[in-house]
């Protein structure tokens, strides 16, 4: 059981910054896709629109309905994802689960700021929230690219 001294590390200041300010936090009225993510431990869910051009996303809304670290991932997802391409985006969702799971390094930039999470790693019931906003974009950049 977490103490309370460990709450605070994980509800810190900065998360809870990224997670009352998550940019394009509007969904798009014509998405060149859109993907909903759930996790089923906590029902939180993501619904991201992409817009591509030229290999890189143009355009992004999210409509996020989880915890604060789950809005906080986001948070920074949002700030970053306008000009990524599919590979830097997922590559930074891969980054991510592997700084939770396997106590591999922060994400690199531009989702280095990812590293506020941290503290989350010991609680694994979170991390499918936090992992939700990436795995969303990822799916929808994916499914977009086997249309093409």
């Amino acid at each position: 059981m977490a103490d309370a001294s460990d709450m605070i590390k994980l509800y810190s200041n900065q998360i809870l910054a990224l997670a009352a300010h998550i940019p394009h936090s509007e969904r798009l009225d014509t998405p060149d896709r859109s993907e909903m993510k759930r996790s089923p431990l906590c029902g939180s869910t993501v619904t991201v629109d992409v817009a591509v051009k030229d290999g890189v996303v143009s355009d992004f809304g999210q409509d996020v309905k989880a915890c604060a670290l789950g809005q906080a991932a986001a948070s920074v997802l949002g700030a970053s994802v306008i000009g990524q391409s599919l590979e830097s985006i997922r590559t930074g969702r891969d980054q991510l689960a592997a700084m939770l799971k396997s106590d591999g390094p922060a994400p690199d930039a531009p989702f280095d700021r990812l590293k506020v999470l941290e503290p989350a790693k010991a609680y694994k019931n979170r991390h499918a929230s936090i992992l939700l906003a990436f795995d969303a974009t990822v799916a929808a950049l994916d499914s977009l690219d086997e249309t093409a």
